[in-house]
């Protein structure tokens, strides 16, 4: 699907004087808040913008500020696998 966004000229002009491409930004824009908003899924994402692999997801939503949520069950999963590594 093809989308167009019509902004003012002078928008785009700033929006785009550091010399990225507009229509990148855009899109990862909204992919990033369709994600914060529980309506995609990091395959969703991955798709969205091309990413291969689960270390350039978490790069890139790591260079956005966003974090997964750690549960209580994680941090003893993780405790439980340092003490079975001795460490």
């Amino acid at each position: 699907m093809n989308l167009i966004v019509r902004i003012p000229e002078e928008l785009a002009t700033r929006l785009g004087s550091d010399g990225r491409d507009l229509e990148r930004q855009a899109l990862e824009a909204l992919v990033l808040e369709s994600f914060r908003e529980g309506r995609l899924s990091k395959d969703d994402l991955s798709r969205a913008l091309g990413l291969e692999g689960h270390d350039q997801v978490d790069g890139f939503l790591k260079a956005h500020e966003i974090f997964e949520p750690c549960t209580v069950e994680d941090i003893n999963r993780d405790v439980e696998t340092l003490a079975r590594l001795g460490i």
